[in-house]
């Protein structure tokens, strides 16, 4: 379970920092930036992945009234086209670290890559189960996007964007036989581009 010892090390305030939405097809990549108060934690803080969606969403409210401070950032699907998916999750950590009210003298980042953020960072390999700041940046980063997903669901109806996020899913590969891709599909996506390339030469 996620504690407060990785935090404890580090020059205070410092902040847990992590991203949903590298892997999918469709979609902006998110980003949640976290600074905990150490003596009013939410009750329940674990990786993201672990939790149910009922759980997360319990939770994200909770880590908001909770936090000395906290924020979200997201890159569009335009921008991880142009700057590629690692340079656009680096801008959505720093747009959700810039988004907080209290700027942090430290962020640990969870991941082993060292984006370029407002403030020094250490990378904690699997730190969404070790930090409970990471922990909480990773809930208020799945739920932000899932709720755009789930909107997208309204906007650009018969992808299934509500039930699989933009992930890959057969549904998901049917559909974009079906019906091509939408204007927030990741056109320089491997798969995409193999997809469309397909339906050219049937």
């Amino acid at each position: 379970m996620p504690d407060l010892s990785l935090e404890a090390g580090c020059p205070a305030p410092v902040c847990g920092v992590d991203e949903a939405g590298r892997g999918p097809w469709a979609g902006p990549v998110s980003a949640g930036a976290v600074i905990l108060d150490p003596g009013n934690l939410p009750q329940g803080l674990n990786d993201s992945k672990l939790l149910t969606e009922k759980a997360r969403e319990r939770l994200e409210p909770e880590i908001k009234a909770r936090a000395l401070a906290w924020g979200v950032g997201l890159a569009s699907v335009e921008e991880i086209d142009q700057l590629n998916i690692l340079q656009a999750t680096g801008l959505a950590m720093r747009r959700a670290v810039e988004a907080m009210a209290l700027s942090p003298a430290f962020a640990l980042v969870d991941g082993n890559y060292k984006f370029a953020l407002p403030c020094p960072i250490l990378t904690v390999v699997k730190g969404d189960s070790r930090s409970s700041s990471i922990a909480a940046a990773s809930i208020l980063a799945k739920v932000a996007r899932d709720r755009i997903m789930i909107q997208a669901e309204g906007l650009y109806p018969g992808y299934g964007f509500a039930g699989h996020k933009g992930y890959h899913a057969a549904s998901h590969v049917e559909a974009l036989k079906r019906l091509g891709p939408s204007p927030i599909h990741r056109m320089s996506w491997a798969p995409i581009r193999a997809l469309l390339d397909t339906a050219r030469t049937d």
